[in-house]
């Protein structure tokens, strides 16, 4: 499920306020200054396709900025692709500049600062594990803030599939959105392989990354049930306990602590979608399989750093 936020449904008066409050709940928050004045319209669509958290929106022009504040509130194992659809963005990171026309894509470290300038944009953004590329981390550290070309080969693929996500987001169901996303990873992973020369071993990866597929796909169809463990995941996929934790060792997260993370994530999306303002905090978390409310509303903050009840969705939304 979706959620689309619409500036311009708020008084301009409070709209920069209500903007930059939205900023701050994604994946991947950034510190923006729009250069139209109060008056301005803009909107973002959220969502997620397993793994991979989607977001399509129009800007006017302005720059945004990943401070170090913002960089401490994030999980260190994201990572960010921007694709613009209309307009240009430049990205800076670790002293390099990459100008993204559209149909381009550009990937930036979370861990790290960097800048955005644009004028009017529409883009569409994917945040995901790192882990999920299969790529040593050095080779990562090099394509920071590096323009590669969408015009040809597989960055050409990637680019048309992109732009098309957010219009399927309410389309798929959980398992099917959970292989959509690897299979978008899947294929950035083979676009930023070719353009820095590195060969993944065939005969390991692929088998590998095929299974963990299957097993993401599973986690995301039965995150509701409170006996989701790793014995039940191991026995639907016919390998052993030990098997499935060496399989997850390289992941972003062990077997458990990705269910409790899926589902915090699953259960933050609820709190801060307006359709559900009148659901009970401790109705959202027993629906996404935490028996327990004060384990949920620990977890939670552990996550998050706020309770569970304070990061409802804006009240301007309600």
């Amino acid at each position: 499920m979706s959620v689309l936020i619409r500036a311009h449904d708020v008084p301009a008066a409070g709209r920069a306020d209500y903007w930059e409050q939205a900023n701050q709940g994604l994946p991947f928050p950034l510190a923006g200054r729009l250069t139209e004045g109060p008056d301005f319209r803009a909107w973002l669509l959220i969502g997620e396709l397993g793994p991979v958290h989607v977001t399509a929106g129009a800007l006017p022009a302005g720059e945004c900025t990943r401070t170090r504040r913002l960089i401490h509130r994030t999980d260190p194992d994201l990572y960010r692709v921007d694709l613009p659809v209309r307009g240009e963005v430049v990205i800076e990171q670790d002293g390099r500049q990459a100008r993204l026309a559209p149909g381009d894509l550009g990937l930036v470290d979370p861990t790290r600062p960097a800048w955005y300038r644009h004028r009017a944009v529409r883009y569409v953004g994917l945040t995901f594990p790192r882990a999920l590329l299969g790529l040593p981390a050095g080779t990562l550290a090099g394509l920071a803030a590096a323009r590669v070309p969408g015009d040809r080969g597989t960055a050409a693929l990637l680019g048309s599939l992109a732009r098309q996500l957010p219009r399927h987001l309410d389309q798929v169901d959980p398992a099917e959105g959970a292989r959509l996303g690897t299979a978008v990873i899947d294929l950035l992973a083979t676009t930023l392989a070719a353009r820095v020369g590195h060969r993944p071993d065939p005969a390991t990866g692929a088998p590998r990354r095929a299974l963990l597929t299957r097993i993401y796909a599973y986690i995301e169809r039965r995150l509701a049930d409170p006996g989701l463990s790793p014995g039940e995941i191991a026995a639907a996929h016919h390998i052993s306990v030990r098997y499935l934790h060496l399989l997850f060792e390289p992941e972003p997260a062990t077997v458990a602590g990705w269910i409790r993370r899926r589902r915090l994530e699953r259960c933050r999306r609820d709190l801060r979608d307006p359709a559900y303002a009148d659901r009970p905090v401790s109705a959202i978390a027993a629906h996404w399989g935490f028996t327990s409310p004060a384990h949920f509303s620990r977890a939670y903050r552990d996550a998050y750093g706020v309770p569970p009840a304070q990061d409802r969705a804006p009240a301007t939304l309600r």
